[in-house]
């Protein structure tokens, strides 16, 4: 056994760390939530509130933000608030997040240059945020399993426009293992605590069906 790799500089380090990157989350509102075809609902909830896991266990800084809520529109679903316990919610009225002030003055308060976006759905409240961070300099990765659009055509068109312009996709596990990198590193149990949640909520998913 050659023994727990070295810890690179974890706010230099080229991939994701807990003290290199900001989280997103967008819009995980009911409507929203309604109008996802690409994705059966059931397994979007269990991913995006396992995504708000890792954000709370891994202490990644978290903007959180919704559309509408002050003229009607239903909040944060309650399975994702608890899963991100004191994070306030920034609401909006742009379709756009990034043209939202409070939005993006929430992510450059961080001084965090790598930008993980996760919402609803993926043609509108995902792409553009994320191809106008893209432009202003963020290295910007979207959470291609905790994401849905409006139709499999729409979400799938939205990942290629988003990979074309420089946007890396990266999934609830995998960016768990990317934070936390090593099993022998202090704190691993947050990791494994997140993989059995994760294959937990999977296995209940397909039993169910």
């Amino acid at each position: 056994m050659s023994g727990v790799t070295p810890i690179r500089d974890p706010k230099s380090d080229a991939l994701l760390t807990p003290d290199n990157a900001v989280i997103t989350f967008i819009d995980y509102q009911p409507e929203q939530y309604a109008g996802v075809g690409s994705m059966p609902q059931e397994e979007l909830v269990a991913n995006v509130t396992l995504l708000g896991h890792v954000a709370t266990a891994f202490g990644l800084p978290v903007v959180l933000s919704t559309v509408y809520v002050q003229h009607g529109m239903g909040a944060t679903n309650p399975e994702l608030r608890e899963a991100l316990p004191g994070v306030e919610e920034i609401d909006r009225t742009s379709m756009n997040s990034w043209e939202d002030p409070d939005f993006r003055a929430a992510v450059e308060a961080t001084g965090r240059r790598k930008l993980i976006i996760a919402g609803l759905w993926t043609e509108v409240c995902v792409a553009f945020p994320a191809l106008d961070a893209l432009r202003e300099g963020f290295e910007v990765y979207v959470v291609a399993d905790a994401i849905g659009g409006v139709s499999t055509t729409a979400h799938e068109s939205a990942m290629r426009r988003m990979v074309q312009a420089g946007v890396a996709p990266i999934t609830v596990l995998s960016l768990a293992c990317e934070l936390q990198r090593d099993w022998g590193r202090p704190e691993a149990d947050r990791l494994r605590r997140v993989m059995r949640e994760y294959f937990a909520a999977h296995r209940a998913l397909r039993a169910s069906r």
